[in-house]
């Protein structure tokens, strides 16, 4: 596969140990970069922490700079599970609800606690998901 099959983070190793390797990786937003930024409360950096399994294959070191690689597709399903889904089951649910005559208060709750249910659902299936969503890790290439 291409590397344009695979969505890449710069990440720099935290953690190895016997089974998982940690990778750090600064999330930007689209305008963090933006010369405005302190004075904007819009603009967000997040640092997030990824294990990735410690296949022993190559050897790494902590503080080593490393390419984070993910499968575009698993992308693309991550965006479908954690944004998609959750605003068709509103649209769904709003539309519905209004059309058959319930109330704005019974809608608003039904449809918080259809989203609520949704998101335990995936909490639920969180192992599963975290086997199907792999991290792979490479030496570090600009």
């Amino acid at each position: 596969m291409s590397k344009q099959d695979y969505v890449n983070h710069d990440g720099i190793i935290t953690a190895i140990d016997i089974d998982y390797i940690t990778v750090e990786i600064l999330n930007k937003s689209a305008c963090s970069s933006c010369h405005a930024k302190g004075v904007c409360t819009l603009g967000d950096v997040k640092i997030k922490e990824i294990d990735v399994e410690n296949t022993g294959y190559q050897t790494y070191e902590v503080g080593e700079k490393v390419n984070l690689l993910l499968k575009r597709t698993l992308g693309y399903r991550a965006l479908w599970l954690s944004y998609l889904v959750p605003l068709l089951i509103l649209l769904v649910l709003l539309i519905s609800l209004s059309t058959v005559g319930f109330s704005e208060l019974a809608v608003g709750l039904s449809i918080i606690g259809a989203i609520s249910l949704y998101y335990i659902i995936i909490w639920l299936f969180r192992d599963k998901l975290k086997r199907e969503f792999v991290f792979t890790i490479e030496k570090f290439s600009e």
